[in-house]
């Protein structure tokens, strides 16, 4: 590890245990996707660990398998107990953000080293991901039940509590932890009840930090609705339930229309419409963020190409990506794919980025992907600028061209000063950085005119239109051309 002066692990650790009746205890990383930014210099370290095998610097790193294998082997010793406990440490991505990455390294090494402490000679470790940690123990010659697990787990975390010099600063890192025994259906192998001890941890991490949760009867029966959703939503993807709607966006000053936004929506058979805040949560989890993402893509650009057709002037249409969805190393031929099939130009498709995306590094693939968007042609939106979550090196990095003001500034901006203040500040600083801007969730022809006499570059929000099906563009277009009262038409100025 960088500036701490200690060598490379060997995963393979000595300790003592945490009491004597203890056994066969493994530990291991179990991955999560949310870490996907800090893994490729840890991925790196972990494949150098991998090609020293057999030259004598290090023996073969445990995995995964290990812990499962020694789970399996107190289900069958005469007297054990297995327990699966996931160890997380809380509050990873904030810290992702707040240290460099040799820091980061360093706080992860320290952590697991203090739950290293608490192994034996013949226990075995392995890293997975940064944040995450497995262990698989077996208790012999005694029963073993909820309370007594929760000890064990409150034990561990004591043993990776305590403050961290790193980076000339102190930090106080937390875990949270989740446990499972082999009490209930189903959890009759290793491989069963780690991955019931990992759905503990997720429960225990919305819950904490510093929380233990056990794998119980109620998050097994959460998870069975889970599976339901899932089996649902896929079902809604072949029958063609998930589709696109859309919502214009115009220019401030003119009202002339400059592009429209793929919103997702589900048209679910007896429910109607529902709105992506009720399933996309189910949806992501599920890992169908893929297959989301070519479906958009894909209606976004036949919509412009049909309204092409129809004479209609849509400029260009917009898809927010998420962060999985950006980590894919496919995406950008895809998408070139798409436009090409549909025969358009590059530049009529604008790629929207949440500001929640965080990327480290050239080599990060959300970073690899977005230059690929902006040297194929695309255009890059950052969606839900203010909110907090970027910084001003992001949006020359990821080839922003526009940021999108986020609705929390927007709303009663023309009554409240300290909104005026607020989005007045981003405007000059898009000014000086070369951005368009564009201003989401109007909804009063007051917060237009304001962001209108603030500069401002585009609208959008209920104030100019709902979203719609596309069935419902086409007449909104020639409604709007024909100067229909009812369709909103920013007044022109100048």
């Amino acid at each position: 590890m960088q500036g701490t002066g200690r060598a490379r692990p060997d995963w393979r650790i000595a300790a003592p245990l945490i009491g004597a009746t203890f056994a066969g205890l493994a530990l291991v990383f179990a991955g999560v996707p949310a870490a996907l930014f800090v893994l490729p210099p840890i991925l790196a370290w972990l494949a150098a660990l991998r090609g020293a095998e057999g030259t004598g610097q290090s023996p073969r790193p445990a995995q995964r398998g290990d812990a499962v294998q020694a789970l399996d082997r107190a289900y069958a010793a005469r007297g054990a107990t297995p327990i699966a406990l996931v160890v997380e440490i809380d509050g990873f991505r904030a810290l992702s953000e707040r240290l460099p990455h040799p820091d980061l390294l360093d706080l992860i090494a320290v952590l697991r080293d203090r739950l290293a402490g608490a192994l034996r000679p013949d226990d075995a470790c392995a890293p997975l991901a940064p944040e995450r940690f497995a262990v698989a123990l077996s208790v012999r010659d005694r029963q073993i039940d909820t309370s007594g697990a929760m000890q064990i787990a409150a034990r561990l975390q004591r043993a990776m509590s305590g403050t961290v010099p790193v980076g000339g600063i102190a930090i106080a890192p937390t875990v949270s932890i989740g446990f499972a025994l082999p009490v209930g259906p189903g959890l009759d192998s290793g491989e069963r009840l780690m991955q019931a001890a990992d759905h503990a941890a997720h429960e225990a991490h919305r819950n904490g930090p510093s929380a233990i949760r056990s794998f119980s009867g109620a998050i097994a029966g959460r998870l069975r609705q889970q599976e339901q959703i899932v089996h649902r939503l896929i079902e809604a993807f072949d029958r063609g339930e998930i589709t696109a709607w859309f919502q214009p966006q115009v220019a401030a000053a003119t009202g002339a229309l400059t592009g429209m936004e793929t919103l997702v929506r589900w048209n679910r058979p007896g429910r109607g419409v529902v709105p992506p805040g009720e399933f996309l949560p189910d949806l992501m989890r599920a890992g169908l963020a893929d297959r989301l993402a070519a479906l958009m893509v894909g209606l976004a650009l036949r919509a412009v190409r049909d309204w092409d057709r129809a004479g209609l002037q849509v400029p260009r249409v917009s898809v927010n990506f998420s962060t999985e969805e950006l980590c894919d190393p496919r995406l950008p031929d895809r998408i070139a794919f798409e436009i090409d099939r549909n025969d358009l130009t590059p530049d009529r498709l604008v790629v929207e980025v949440l500001e929640s995306v965080v990327a480290h590094g050239e080599e990060d693939p959300v970073i690899r992907n977005l230059a690929s968007f902006a040297r194929l042609g695309c255009r890059i939106d950052l969606d839900d600028f203010g909110t907090g979550q970027a910084a001003i090196t992001s949006i020359r990095r990821f080839h922003i061209e526009r940021i999108k003001i986020d609705r929390s500034f927007v709303t009663d901006i023309d009554t409240d000063p300290e909104q005026q203040k607020m989005v007045s500040a981003i405007l000059v600083m898009a000014e000086k950085l070369g951005l368009e801007t564009l201003a989401e969730g109007v909804e009063t022809d007051g917060e237009a005119e304001m962001l209108v006499a603030l500069g401002c570059g585009h609208l959008q929000g209920y104030g100019i239109a709902r979203p719609m099906p596309f069935e419902d563009v086409a007449t909104w277009l020639r409604r709007r051309e024909a100067g229909d009262g009812t369709v909103t038409r920013l007044r022109q100025t100048g």
